[in-house]
């Protein structure tokens, strides 16, 4: 009998140790995001999410862990909308994510919620060729002539056929010309497109290792990442203009707020501007906002003339309507190819 309440201690001093436990172990357990991106920028997301988990686990004592998606981009965000348990989206057009909050997945005003328009990176539309450029190709009508074969990816699928194509017809505007100028050099450049594959990555590879194609037309960092590669092969062609192609940013709040990350994923956002994600976007051939990141790798940049979506086409959502929406421009201009 004397015994008892020893015991009877001894049970009650366990199961408040274990209770204490618990909340302790399930506080400990990691958060996991998952980054849902378009199909050129895998590198550059396997350089960013180790190096953010390290700050944000010297910051919080608390561990995350990333995971990617990559695809073209249109599609990444149709499957988000579908089910796809996306954290956030980290995309090369706006267009993308304002489907997105159209569905009431990302807020209407995502836009506002980081700096520059939610864009912390930038590129502009270039031309890789063979090399020593064979076809004298120079700018986007030189794309139109008669036997120059024309790699650009899907424009319905793929942010970097939406932006080339978009490109090509402003450059047109740009110079003096009308719509109806326009509306023919585009024409003529898709005849001239062998394949239309559905992201950019694989219009990579169809140029470069099933070497089809003259010329491919894609992101600046998507070429010059080729050629980092020690690929002498090809040479790279700025023509004399080019469009302006951001890479926004969105939280997932549907995602976010069920699974109680927010936190976390809004810090993987933030940290896309912190000096070391601007470092590491520039290492990637991205333009980057801050300044000083921008002026270390000058050398990487050749200056050329920029307009935007806004310019030309009064932004993204009329720009999607006119030209990429089912019975659109693009759809009669290639059916008529």
């Amino acid at each position: 009998m004397t015994n008892q309440p020893k015991s009877l201690l001894r049970r009650l001093v366990l199961a408040l140790a274990l209770g204490a436990a618990l909340p302790l172990a399930a506080s400990a357990a990691p958060v996991e995001l998952l980054n849902v991106s378009y199909d050129v920028a895998r590198e550059l997301y396997k350089d960013i999410n180790p190096a953010f988990v390290a700050d944000y686990k010297k910051a919080t004592g608390e561990t995350v862990i990333v995971k990617q998606s990559h695809g073209g981009s249109s599609k990444q965000a149709r499957a988000v909308a579908d089910g796809l348990d996306a954290s956030v989206v980290t995309m090369n057009q706006a267009n993308d994510i304002d489907f997105l909050a159209d569905r009431g997945l990302v807020a209407k005003d995502w836009a506002k919620k980081f700096p520059n328009n939610a864009a912390p990176y930038y590129s502009t539309m270039v031309f890789l060729v063979r090399k020593g450029n064979p076809k004298q190709i120079r700018d986007w009508q030189d794309l139109a002539k008669p036997g120059v074969q024309v790699i650009i990816p899907n424009p319905k699928t793929a942010g970097n056929g939406r932006y080339s194509y978009l490109a090509a017809w402003g450059s047109v505007i740009k110079k003096g010309g009308n719509e109806a100028q326009a509306r023919d050099l585009v024409r003529a450049i898709f005849k001239n497109v062998p394949v239309l594959d559905a992201g950019g990555r694989a219009a990579t590879t169809t140029f470069t290792q099933r070497q089809i194609g003259d010329v491919l037309v894609t992101f600046e960092n998507e070429v010059n990442l080729v050629r980092a590669e020690g690929r002498g092969d090809f040479d790279v062609v700025y023509p004399s203009m080019s469009i302006l192609a951001e890479s926004p940013v969105a939280v997932v709040d549907k995602v976010v707020d069920r699974k109680g990350i927010r936190k976390e994923a809004t810090a993987y956002l933030n940290f896309l501007y912190t000096e070391t994600g601007q470092t590491i976007g520039a290492k990637h051939f991205l333009r980057v906002r801050n300044e000083n990141v921008m002026k270390q790798f000058a050398q990487n940049y050749k200056p050329v003339q920029l307009f935007t979506v806004e310019d030309v086409f009064g932004g993204w959502k009329a720009a999607q309507k006119r030209h990429f929406d089912d019975g659109g421009e693009f759809d009669k201009i290639y059916e008529s190819k």
